[in-house]
């Protein structure tokens, strides 16, 4: 039988004849030996005669590389794939088409082991290409399959972190960012501004950025980090100006005078109606929603007896940001009135504290301008309720008749038992408070002194009142009033 020698052979037929021959590959061997020992299995009966030398294969070439077996048990994941050799163009056909051969042939592995320039390396002694096979393609499936899902993960994993760390990754791209944070100059036009209590540094910036004063919060705020002393900002309306520097804008709320307010005086002794009449006028609220606020009292934690407001609105400077609701003024003032209530030592006690407010407020209206006589004017009333005595005050018969305009009381009024508020004709305390007392009339009905039952004023210029014990010596007091009146220049005085 005549085949082909196998590439161990030194001796070339293909030289001689001046053909040149292809290298065989390593199918081709594998078959050639394969015949070779059918062969001699044929011949082995008839002669027991070994077969020639020249037809024994060499017992390098009945050896695998050793790294054959690693290489084709070794899975092949992203890493082991970049380590497989390049495979070149095969130089068979028949093996192009992977004919005769099973899918899984792992032969083209072993051409990576061999060296360079060796006769086993085809041409120009690369190693040949692998066999195609039709797991191919279910391997490259399989890696694009792996690819979508790590980038979706990886996709899915940066979102997450984009939204978590979104304003420290704006933060530090903001030092890259060239583009500027801040105006620069005074400003133009104007804008309000409200700074509440409790604000901070932050919040400050922000509402500085939204009514478009500033350009950005950031610069706000960074320059609030660098000056020191901290910069202190009192709450309330302040007018500043659109599209203002960051130092300019601090420097406008540090000024006293772009701070907007309104002022609302209540003086000791002023009725509720005054008060709400003031305050309308100061805040630009309308007459009308303060007296519908003051109408339900229990809302600002008012005695159950108080049917109006009347004694509980603190005599006091109030200021007024813009933009107070009538609530909120009415808040004010009651809450004021508390405080007082606390610090002056009055009775907590519901109807202790009511009955104290309504006495408070008679001596007030009652008194005048000395602050000792408030202790004892408030001891002659208390000792005449003590004794079932009537008050006798001019002030509530006023109250009861509406008059704001005289401190003089005629006979009629005197003796008018439809009064309520007329403590001539009705004893005790009248049916509420008659103004709002401030600190010293609500300290005096809190403890009152003296053991007068008498008092009246005896020079309505100054105010000097007069105190006694005995109805007598009322009627010296009284007498000299009545003197006093008919000097020419007291007559204004006295209508």
């Amino acid at each position: 039988m005549t085949f082909r020698a196998t590439p161990s052979d030194q001796h070339d037929p293909g030289a001689e004849s001046g053909q040149t021959r292809q290298p065989m590959t390593r199918r081709e061997a594998r078959e050639m030996a394969a015949r070779a020992e059918a062969a001699r299995a044929a011949a082995q009966p008839a002669a027991e005669q070994p077969a020639p030398p020249e037809q024994q294969q060499p017992e390098q070439e009945q050896k695998q590389p050793e790294t054959a077996s690693i290489w084709a048990t070794a899975p092949v994941t992203a890493q082991t794939a970049a380590l497989r050799p390049e495979a070149p163009e095969l130089d068979d056909p028949a093996e192009a088409s992977g004919s005769g051969e099973p899918e899984h042939d792992f032969a083209w592995l072993h051409a990576a082991d061999e060296p360079r320039g060796g006769s086993r390396g085809g041409r120009g002694g690369r190693p040949p290409k692998p066999p195609r096979t039709r797991g191919g393609g279910r391997r490259a499936l399989t890696w694009i399959i792996s690819t979508v899902v790590i980038l979706g993960l990886i996709g899915g994993g940066a979102l997450y972190a984009w939204n978590t760390f979104q304003p420290q990754v704006k933060a530090v791209m903001g030092r890259f960012d060239t583009t500027p944070t801040d105006y620069t100059g005074d400003g133009s036009g104007t804008a309000k501004v409200t700074i509440k209590q409790g604000d901070t540094g932050e919040s400050i910036s922000r509402s500085l950025a939204d009514a478009g004063v500033v350009k950005t919060p950031q610069a706000f705020y960074s320059l609030l980090l660098q000056t020191k002393p901290d910069p202190v900002f009192q709450p309330g309306v302040y007018q500043l100006r659109k599209r203002m520097s960051a130092a300019s804008a601090l420097a406008l709320l540090q000024d006293p005078k772009s701070r907007l307010e309104h002022t609302l005086l209540v003086r000791e002794g002023d009725r509720e109606a005054t008060i709400l009449q003031n305050a309308a006028t100061a805040t630009g609220i309308p007459l009308a929603q303060l007296q519908a606020a003051a109408k339900n009292p229990a809302r600002f934690g008012l005695p159950a007896q108080a049917k109006s407001l009347e004694g509980f609105l603190f005599p006091a400077t109030y200021t007024l940001d813009p933009g107070i609701t009538a609530d909120q003024v009415i808040e004010k003032l009651v809450d004021r009135m508390k405080q007082a209530f606390q610090d002056d030592g009055m009775p907590t006690d519901p109807t202790k504290l009511w009955n104290t407010v309504i006495l408070a407020s008679v001596v007030q209206l009652e008194a005048g301008p000395n602050p000792d006589d408030l202790p004892k004017i408030a001891g002659v009333f208390q000792n005449r309720l003590n004794q079932n005595m009537a008050l006798e005050s001019d002030a509530t018969v006023h109250y009861g008749l509406g008059k704001f305009d005289t401190v003089w009381t005629t006979p009629a009024q005197r003796a008018d038992t439809s009064n309520r508020y007329n403590t001539y004709a009705h004893k005790g305390l009248p049916p509420g408070p008659i103004g709002n007392p401030g600190d010293a009339a609500l300290k005096a009905a809190a403890n009152p002194q003296g053991d007068y039952l008498f008092f009246t004023v005896v020079n309505l210029q100054t105010g000097e009142t007069a105190f006694s014990k005995t109805a007598d010596e009322q009627d010296a007091n009284v007498a000299k009033l009545q003197a006093w009146c008919q000097e020419p220049d007291n007559k204004v005085y006295c209508k």
